[in-house]
């Protein structure tokens, strides 16, 4: 039996070697054999097939304690690279990565996913392939793609995304195999906004992290032990459509009514500033109408901050509404850390107050004792980060690792089914 059909047999052993070495910087065999808890013959075999694939190299040699000098071996990011895009209601943003996750090459373009499927993927498309010109890439090895609606993992597949029309199960992974010939992944964009929190700050408390998506809609991403956790069909953590009001009033763009982002997402805050300025409640929403012709989230963001009443009571409802969602997931999940992103996190401390206060009210005294609630970094390409996580973490699993590994990249492979 060859070397390399020994490795296909043991796909999971290889993963832990290259994942050893990854996360190690430089580190000599013997260190490998002590982490992975691996013989030296097994450790060895499975460093020799990376070496040949190009993932890692062998550098300077180290300090002998007693024998031969051990030349130090460190993972090779620049061996492939990932192409990334994240898509919002009306941003999209487009970058590279290496095979670390380091991010290069960010691009920001205004955009509406109102538009549907071919006219947005064909700017991420156009995107791409400028970035590619321009930095002579020629090891594209895998795409990752964030959308602001419910995912089919498994598939790639937006199902019913109530603000993406003309996307309900677009093939979204089958049109970018076909056009770049590599391994696509596609997902939520706040799950990979969890993910990307998670490898900004690797720690025991990011392992057990909720991250809260508060915009146009409404959404969360749920880490566990630093696994991100998608459900049975990829839909977890979609609680803007958790229904918190009996109302008939507003009809939530799922179909139903009283659903949270419906109630609070930002299209409703700019919603309820019109009305506001129809009841007279609100001078200075109706002095920005005047000056802008519309209102914005944004507006009555800045009305808060300004001190104006309906402004500031209506930033309040936000963080209590969100809080009181957030208090059940508290005392049923119980993370270590929430972290609030979004367009409405741009509300800021008095957002974030109003959120603690109805959280640490209301959820058990045991699952606040360590808890950390906090905002996100404003433009800080979380999502960008977290897609190229989630392409990193595909591509090396093992099942979808021991189809590539001995042609040295994965180009020409459909993703699987996990």
């Amino acid at each position: 039996m060859s070397e390399s059909e020994i490795y296909l047999n043991d796909a999971k052993s290889l993963a832990l070697v290259i994942a050893a070495i990854r996360h190690s910087g430089q580190i000599s065999r013997s260190k490998v054999v002590s982490q992975t808890g691996f013989s030296r013959t097994l450790a060895t075999k499975h460093i020799n097939i990376a070496l040949r694939a190009g993932l890692l190299n062998e550098g300077e040699p180290g300090i002998s304690t007693g024998g031969r000098v051990p030349r130090l071996l460190d993972f090779n990011p620049s061996a492939g690279t990932f192409l990334i895009a994240q898509l919002g209601a009306s941003r999209l943003s487009v970058a590279i990565s290496d095979l670390s996750g380091r991010i290069s090459e960010i691009q920001e373009f205004n955009t509406e996913i109102s538009l549907g499927p071919d006219a947005v993927l064909a700017q991420v498309e156009e995107a791409f392939d400028v970035i590619i010109l321009k930095c002579k890439i020629n090891n594209v090895w895998g795409i990752g793609i964030g959308l602001p609606g419910p995912v089919e993992f498994a598939t790639g597949i937006p199902m019913s995304p109530p603000i993406m029309p003309g996307w309900d199960r677009y093939q979204v992974r089958k049109r970018l195999v076909d056009k770049y010939d590599v391994p696509v992944w596609v997902d939520n964009d706040v799950n990979l906004m969890a993910l990307g929190e998670h490898a900004k700050l690797p720690n025991e408390k990011s392992s057990e992290l909720i991250y809260i998506k508060i915009g146009s809609g409404v959404g969360a991403g749920i880490l566990t032990h630093g696994k991100l956790h998608r459900g049975a069909q990829g839909c977890a953590g979609d609680i803007g459509h958790i229904a918190i009001s009996d109302t008939l009033s507003v009809v939530c763009r799922c179909g139903n009514v009283g659903c949270l982002e419906s109630l609070v997402g930002g299209i409703a805050l700019a919603r309820d500033g019109l009305e506001a300025i129809v009841n007279g409640k609100s001078k200075y929403l109706a002095e920005r109408k005047k000056a802008n012709k519309t209102i914005s989230t944004r507006d009555v963001i800045e009305g808060a901050k300004s001190g104006d009443k309906w402004c500031v009571d209506a930033i309040n409802n936000v963080g209590n509404q969100i809080g009181r969602i957030l208090a059940m997931l508290v005392n049923f999940h119980n993370p270590s850390l929430i972290v609030i992103g979004g367009g409405v996190s741009a509300a800021g401390d008095q957002l974030l107050a109003a959120i603690r206060e109805t959280v640490f009210r209301r959820s058990l005294p045991l699952a606040t004792r360590d808890l950390e609630i906090r905002l996100g970094d404003a433009d800080d390409g979380v999502g960008l980060k977290g897609a190229a996580e989630m392409v990193i973490s595909e591509l090396f699993e093992p099942n979808f690792l021991k189809q590539w590994i001995n042609s040295g990249h994965p180009n020409g492979l459909l993703t699987h089914s996990r």
